[in-house]
């Protein structure tokens, strides 16, 4: 492990302090306790020969995550594949903010998750609230495929569903929570991302158009002209760094009545949470 973090520590990628130990882990089959009970244990050709491979594979800057093939979020494990992110830290204020609105979890709440990906979103929230159903969109058949495994490892297959749709397309009825990951990387900019990020993550979920607000455009007039959020239901959007002023404007000239900004971890704004739309004399806002 000690030589694994040194070729890691010397080679122009961001390898993070704890790749070599997950590496490591991971090419040996082991716990960490049983690294700390018998870490001095030789690791023998085969394990060199696997652990050496991966290490290569992370020297090219392939994430940690993808070299895996699985990833923890709300303390869950979600398998991975080309066509879905890795779902990041960041990522748990989405869910936070959608189950604050959730007091009494124990209500048989419809939960929609635009964008799934893995599923992580939605599969952290159905872990939390135990009476929910919930139904997974995403335009990626393969994603799909992943977050239904992903439903199954996890114990919540029989309250989730999965269809292949551009957004809110497919779709008829209302939901309690409605929440959203989309891609908000403005296109330009995706050519100068990190090598881990712009050749290892799916390009459909990160490119958001010209300014980055495309999906949330898409999302919000549908919010509006499909009835999707149910009375007193709440939308709940992440949003990059930089774009909580454009995406509630975006929201406010929808119609929506309340606008809330919460922060992640390391103090960004992280997530838009919208209530119900009000309409007004029967017109459907739109947002050009």
């Amino acid at each position: 492990m000690a030589l694994a973090g040194r070729r890691l520590a010397e080679a122009p990628v961001d390898a993070g302090p704890g790749d070599a130990r997950f590496l490591l882990l991971h090419a040996l089959g082991l716990s960490q306790t049983q690294l700390l009970l018998d870490g001095g244990r030789p690791i023998g050709d085969a394990g060199a020969s696997r652990l050496s491979g991966m290490i290569e594979r992370r020297l090219a800057g392939e994430p940690v995550a993808r070299i895996i093939g699985v990833w923890e979020f709300w303390g869950l494990p979600f398998a991975l594949s080309p066509d879905t992110l890795v779902p990041r830290p960041d990522t748990e204020t989405l869910v936070e903010a959608a189950l604050a609105r959730c007091p009494e979890r124990t209500r048989p709440l419809r939960i929609l998750d635009l964008g799934t990906g893995s599923g992580c979103i939605l599969i952290a929230l159905l872990t939390e609230c135990p009476a929910a159903f919930g139904v997974g969109i995403d335009r990626s058949h393969r994603a799909l495929v992943t977050a239904s495994a992903n439903a199954c490892a996890n114990a919540v297959a029989e309250r989730c569903a999965f269809a292949a749709a551009s957004w809110c397309d497919a779709l008829a009825g209302s939901f309690d929570l409605v929440v959203a990951n989309p891609p908000y990387i403005a296109t330009g900019v995706i050519a100068g991302l990190s090598i881990e990020v712009r050749c290892h993550d799916p390009l459909l979920a990160l490119d958001g158009g010209e300014d980055g607000l495309d999906a949330y455009r898409g999302i919000l007039t549908a919010m509006t002209r499909q009835g999707i959020l149910a009375p007193g239901g709440s939308l709940h959007l992440e949003i990059g760094y930089d774009q909580a002023g454009a995406v509630s404007e975006l929201a406010g000239a929808c119609g929506f009545q309340e606008i809330t900004v919460r922060v992640d971890l390391a103090g960004n704004d992280r997530v838009v949470s919208l209530a119900m739309a009000r309409m007004q004399s029967g017109r459907v806002p739109e947002v050009d």
